[in-house]
């Protein structure tokens, strides 16, 4: 009789598939931005905005949905993306590095400064104008990129400091997801959320009584999606919702089918409907354009260094967290700057920031561009100038 492997061991393998995936993903991603880049400077541009401005209708019962199809894949497919983030929270909040507090403790505090203090460069650069807004945008790290550039990086970078990357990227993956739920959600429809939260509320019984049969569950979900897309706050936060909710054993299994969708299918199809900006001469003369790349700029090139090196830095010498082993202040920096990689998620919040000003949009996403690649080769570079990470001892676990 087989018996399925014990629990830290699927776990260890399940990391292992998920930075495979995720690494693949990073280079799918990057395809997708480049042929969205080269198509919206192209003789052939008005086919691009023509495409993703097409006006797709749906309705369900007596609620009509009509958008573009620009934001049917950023409020419904990045919705797929979501739960996905959110089955990734709960299997480490389970069963992987997010279940101890003290390990934990390092990467969480390391992410909670590159959140705060990109944001605060940026409102330095942005306060008083018409830019303000995007605060939120250079706060987030892409996990697929950085993760791919750490695994193109292969033995210079000791496998404790990918683990200490990964979790990282997760909590500022929750991180930005509160962002987007409190600060970029607006018209807040009060009925229509007490609808998505009795839906919560139906969806958390029967997992806890394991009934009800799969169709029901996909159904359940769904009109958590309507309900919470009506109520105002952004319909992605239902993915994330649904994703938490998940038993943990199923969270695995849905996790190894679904991560491959969403990083060679959502992802890269997101960011050929979102990368797609013009570089023009006059892009960033328009008020306040300039200081919104600017700040983007900084906030990820300069600011996650400071920010992840500086909340490291403290948590080390206040003894509330410990560096990783094999780990030194040039691997750290190192990897601090890869966590300036903003791309998907900073793109995601540049269109929830400037839904009515393109041309500040249009700003951030250069901003956002040029800033990922810059960090990217700056983070590379330390990494490469770190001493390579010892070999592994003979029958060493593969982390």
């Amino acid at each position: 009789m087989n018996r399925p492997p014990p629990r830290p061991q699927r776990a260890a393998r399940t990391l292992r598939a998920f930075l495979h995936t995720e690494a693949a993903g990073g280079v799918a991603l990057l395809v997708a931005a480049v042929v969205a880049l080269v198509w919206a400077n192209s003789p052939w541009s008005g086919g691009y905005e023509s495409l993703w401005s097409t006006e797709l209708r749906l309705s369900l019962g007596g609620v009509e949905l009509a958008e573009d199809l620009r934001h049917w894949v950023n409020d419904a497919l990045m919705a797929l993306f979501f739960f996905v983030v959110g089955l990734e929270i709960k299997r480490e909040l389970v069963v992987g590095e997010l279940r101890f507090p003290r390990t934990a403790a390092l990467p969480a505090m390391a992410a909670l400064g590159g959140m705060a203090v990109p944001a605060v460069l940026y409102l330095a650069v942005n306060a008083g104008r018409p830019g303000a807004d995007g605060w939120g945008i250079p706060m987030a790290t892409d996990i697929a990129f950085a993760v791919g550039v750490v695994a193109l990086l292969g033995p210079r970078v000791p496998s404790a400091l990918r683990l200490f990357l990964l979790t990282l990227a997760i909590v500022d993956d929750i991180g930005a997801i509160v962002v987007i739920a409190v600060f970029y959600s607006s018209g807040i429809d009060g009925g229509a959320l007490a609808v998505a939260g009795a839906v919560v509320v139906t969806i958390a019984v029967l997992r806890r009584l394991r009934a009800g049969p799969p169709a029901l569950h996909l159904l359940l979900g769904l009109a958590l999606w309507v309900a919470i897309y009506q109520s105002g706050v952004h319909a992605t936060i239902a993915g994330v919702v649904l994703g938490l909710l998940t038993p943990a054993a199923s969270a695995e299994r849905l996790e190894r089918r679904l991560h491959p969708v969403t990083s060679f299918v959502v992802v890269p199809l997101f960011a050929l409907a979102n990368a797609g900006v013009a570089v023009a001469a006059g892009a960033f003369d328009p008020p306040g354009a300039a200081a919104v790349a600017i700040g983007i700029g900084v906030g990820l090139v300069v600011g996650k260094v400071l920010g992840v090196g500086g909340a490291t830095w403290l948590a080390v010498r206040t003894g509330a967290g410990r560096l990783p082993s094999g780990v030194s202040g040039r691997h750290l920096v190192g990897v601090a700057a890869l966590a300036g990689i903003g791309f998907t998620v900073s793109l995601f919040i540049a269109g929830l920031a400037f839904p009515a000003a393109p041309a500040l949009e249009s700003a951030a996403k250069l901003g956002i561009l040029g800033a990922s690649v810059v960090a990217a080769v700056v983070g590379s570079a330390l990494l490469l100038l770190g001493r390579a990470a010892p070999a592994p001892a003979a029958g060493a676990a593969d982390g």
